[in-house]
């Protein structure tokens, strides 16, 4: 077979942050990729990445394991218009679909023209697509086999903390006004005779765990 022109160097690069990060890999050495899996925390449960090495670039593909019924017109409308919301103030990285067979896929670029990229390039690559599946694949899947459509699916992905948590009180039947999340909470626990010592405790102890909760698209108001 033809082997492909492509950097070794920066398929070391590659090689060496998915070595040192423990993935299991395959790695096409005629064709210059990587391919591996990746369980996340999303209704899509896993993605599939394609890291191609060029001579002078990387590109990290995340590739959905469902697409949209492309023979279905209304469908592929949805979700082209869904992929155009989601992609608007992305500062890296888009997502891609194709219309021959409905494949969804984020890709991420990484320009090595006259310079090498560190591992920790390649690792914010691969970390930055799987935080977008896990942003954005719920609304893919409620367009593909809910019918939602794309401005209600991106208005559920891209609530702010605030809209998120006045709607999961809203479930609980909570009265919210106007207020602001501090004071929500603050009736919220009146109601379930908390005290501020155990919400004290409480905060202090899962603080780094909800820190990143929710993650608001860069650039969006």
């Amino acid at each position: 077979m033809k082997r492909n022109n492509y950097s070794n160097e920066i398929a070391n690069v590659v090689k060496q942050f998915l070595d040192e990060d423990d993935w299991h890999y395959s790695f096409d050495e005629n064709k210059g990729n990587f391919q591996f899996g990746l369980c996340i925390d999303s209704k899509m449960k896993n993605i599939r990445y394609l890291v191609d090495v060029d001579d002078d670039n990387v590109i990290v593909y995340g590739i959905a394991p469902v697409g949209a019924d492309f023979g279905d017109k209304q469908m592929m409308a949805e979700m082209a218009e869904y992929i155009c919301r989601a992609n608007y103030g992305l500062q890296n990285g888009s997502f891609e679909l194709d219309f021959r067979d409905g494949e969804i896929r984020f890709k991420s670029y990484v320009d090595c023209d006259g310079c090498m990229p560190g591992k920790d390039v390649i690792r914010n690559s691969v970390h930055c697509t799987a935080m977008m599946f896990e942003r954005y694949s719920p609304g893919m899947i409620d367009i593909i086999f809910a019918g939602s459509n794309a401005k209600e699916a991106i208005e559920k992905c891209e609530k702010s903390p605030e809209e998120e948590l006045r709607s999961m009180l809203s479930a609980l039947g909570e009265e919210l006004g106007d207020g602001s999340i501090d004071e929500m909470l603050e009736r919220v626990a009146q109601r379930l005779g908390i005290t501020d010592d155990e919400t004290e405790c409480r905060s202090a102890e899962d603080a780094d765990v909800h820190l990143d909760l929710f993650r608001k698209k860069e650039g969006a108001e």
